[in-house]
């Protein structure tokens, strides 16, 4: 796919994300809606200036929409509703899977799980064909997903670990050392909130890229560790009997 076209695929993206049409675009760039309909067809008829106003309109700044472009051409973003079905259905393939996203390579998954090395193997292979990794001679593992890579929201695997991961992970006071909770509640705008979804996946980026730091160190140096972070509108249902104009209500972010 060309580059031109792979930036164009990952605006649309973008703008469905944010619910802008091609008409709010129109407007901006002042065209008409099909006019603009068929800059998208045709990506090198999008101009940088037009570009540009189009980022604006979504608060989103033109380097960060050149990187996520960058990604997806390099990566595997997401994988299909069928192919997370297929690791939800099977807890070895699920297991293996969460293992080689945190970094482990054969031989620790070997030392650290009761799994068979014919078993592992096959396991491994069966996320080769999904394009997950590449399975190297050896039994050496490359990672194919980009940083950006997310499960679908509300799939197959985003519920899994809501019904069975999220409740276990809460189970803490979060008062040690190693591990932290908060919580911010306050109003902010729709643009507000789509530029603190952009910092939230610059900082899962940037999570990952510290665990790659640390790939050097040995397993009793490293310790499994999971960030949960979240941001949507959302009013807490307790304070709904005292909610007069839903418009002023406090909303939570959390």
């Amino acid at each position: 796919m060309a580059e031109c076209e792979q930036l164009i695929n990952v605006l649309k993206k973008q703008l469905k994300l944010r619910g802008v049409t091609y008409l709010d675009v129109a407007n901006v760039l002042d065209l008409s809606e099909g006019s603009v309909k068929r800059l998208f067809a045709n990506g090198g008829s999008l101009s940088l200036e037009r570009l540009s106003a189009v980022c604006r309109l979504i608060n989103m700044e033109m380097a960060e929409l050149f990187r996520l472009t960058s990604e997806e051409t390099k990566s595997l973003t997401t994988l299909t509703w069928k192919q997370e079905e297929e690791l939800v259905a099977d807890k070895a393939l699920l297991l293996v899977a969460v293992c080689i996203i945190n970094g482990y390579r054969f031989d620790q998954i070997l030392a650290q799980y009761n799994l068979p090395e014919t078993l592992l193997i096959q396991k491994l292979a069966h996320l080769d064909r999904l394009k997950l990794i590449e399975l190297l001679p050896g039994n050496r593992i490359k990672l194919l997903i980009a940083p950006s890579f997310s499960w679908i929201a509300g799939g197959p695997i985003q519920q899994f670990f809501q019904q069975q991961v999220i409740r276990a992970f809460f189970q803490s006071h979060f008062s040690g050392e190693d591990e932290k909770l908060v919580m911010s509640t306050g109003l902010m705008s729709l643009p507000t909130n789509y530029k603190f979804q952009q910092r939230i996946q610059r900082l899962v980026s940037e999570f990952y890229e510290s665990c790659n730091h640390d790939s050097e160190l040995t397993m009793n140096e490293r310790h499994g560790t999971s960030m949960v972070v979240a941001i949507r509108r959302w009013t807490f249902p307790l304070f709904d009997e005292f909610e007069v104009d839903e418009g002023v209500s406090p909303e939570l972010t959390k």
